[in-house]
């Protein structure tokens, strides 16, 4: 693993920073179909789950809880998806997905359905102060 974290360019061309937690940094997906949060843990070189050491895999899971419960009081969605796949950017990252019964892609996953929409710059602003507000208070 090299010494300096630097978030992948693709995280960072889909993605708006909410703020920053303990080991992650939190991401709102760009996309209004989905509520949608991206925990990426600030660890250089990091690609699978194993990478982290045991106390920061223990943190990882800490703050995947905390995005949780971030995402049911911000979206009251259906269903939480908590997902690390990595597939298409390796750097280790997770999603924390709300979704919703007459969601576009339901009840299949929210990859490769239909087109992005961007939020409207307004709205992206409000929900980032919305959920950097929900972090705070979590």
């Amino acid at each position: 693993m090299t010494d300096e974290f630097t978030l992948d360019p693709r995280l960072a061309a889909d993605t708006v920073p909410v703020g920053d937690l303990a080991l992650c940094s939190v991401l709102l997906m760009d996309d209004a179909r989905f509520p949608w949060l991206i925990l990426v843990p600030r660890r250089a070189g990091a690609s699978e789950l194993t990478d982290l050491p045991a106390e920061e895999s223990h943190a990882l899971m800490d703050e995947i809880r905390i995005a949780t419960g971030v995402m049911l009081a911000f979206a009251k969605p259906d269903k939480v998806n908590v997902a690390a796949l990595g597939n298409v950017v390796p750097q280790l990252h997770v999603h924390v997905i709300g979704r919703f019964l007459s969601d576009p892609a339901w009840p299949k996953p929210v990859w490769g359905v239909g087109t992005s929409q961007p939020y409207p710059l307004h709205a992206r602003a409000q929900m980032i102060e919305r959920l950097g507000a929900l972090f705070a208070a979590a």
